[in-house]
């Protein structure tokens, strides 16, 4: 069993929190702060993102923090570096677009994401039909492949995906990209449901989920609640970086108060 399926059969029954923000962003130093004001505030687990100039899932605020990154000279070397500082404290997953693995070399990734520690990568531009080698590679090196499922994805396409998956399914709340939204779909707790029938794997939403009102609905039928758009906006607003942890804290110790 993977330390990412561990942790969430051990949980008792409130949903784990899993904040997100982009590696490097606003600057390498800045970013370790940011880190460690999640496990702080109570963080379950870390998703730190592969900075990219092509994010297309991703909306204008992580846009925006990807940009910053890679204008200071961030590179994935650099974000797995930064990972594997926080490994040996709290299970860390990346998200990482498939070109970044690609140039980086796929098998020399995987290798270097699981010597960092790293328990899990997010893929969310591989289509699983593409996936089979990929998954394989992750495997062999004992890192889950974190598959993603949105609210257009057929039965059948879910089924192959819980095949092919691993450490736990990431659930795309709306269609469309990140980002921080006033509210969630009505349809959200159907989409969750349609999707247990079909795959024996804890299932955490993401895209949108921007508030502890949010966080404590998603937590109602979700096994994992995953916020970064609103953490980045958090970081990005603040006057300096001692506001940002300050911020980032109290933000995620209040949204920790009202899941279950």
């Amino acid at each position: 069993m993977s330390r990412l399926a561990e942790l969430f059969a051990s949980r008792k029954k409130k949903a784990l929190l899993m904040p997100y923000i982009t590696g490097g962003f606003p600057t390498i130093d800045d970013c370790r702060q940011v880190l460690s004001a999640f496990i702080a505030g109570g963080a379950d687990m870390i998703e730190l993102g592969v900075p990219f100039s092509d994010p297309l899932a991703d909306g204008p605020v992580v846009q925006a923090s990807t940009q910053q990154a890679l204008d200071a000279g961030v590179t994935t070397d650099d974000v797995l570096a930064l990972a594997g500082e926080f490994s040996g404290r709290l299970p860390v997953v990346l998200l990482v677009y498939y070109n970044c693995i690609f140039a980086y070399g796929q098998k020399r990734f995987v290798a270097a994401a699981a010597a960092a520690g790293i328990d899990g990568l997010i893929v969310p531009d591989l289509p699983v039909d593409e996936s089979e080698e990929y998954v394989a590679v992750c495997r062999e090196h004992q890192v889950d492949p974190i598959l993603l499922v949105a609210p257009t994805t057929p039965d059948t396409r879910i089924k192959l995906i819980g095949e092919k998956g691993s450490g736990f399914l990431y659930c795309v709340s709306v269609t469309g990209v990140t980002g921080a939204r006033i509210s969630l779909s009505d349809t959200l707790p159907d989409f969750i449901a349609r999707i247990r029938k079909q795959i024996d794997l804890p299932l955490a939403v993401g895209f949108g989920v921007s508030s502890p009102q949010h966080a404590e609905t998603v937590s109602r039928f979700a096994d994992g609640v995953i916020i970064g758009s609103r953490l980045i906006q958090l970081v990005a607003d603040a006057p300096d970086i001692v506001t940002s942890q300050r911020k980032v804290e109290a933000f995620l110790k209040d949204v920790n108060r009202v899941i279950s």
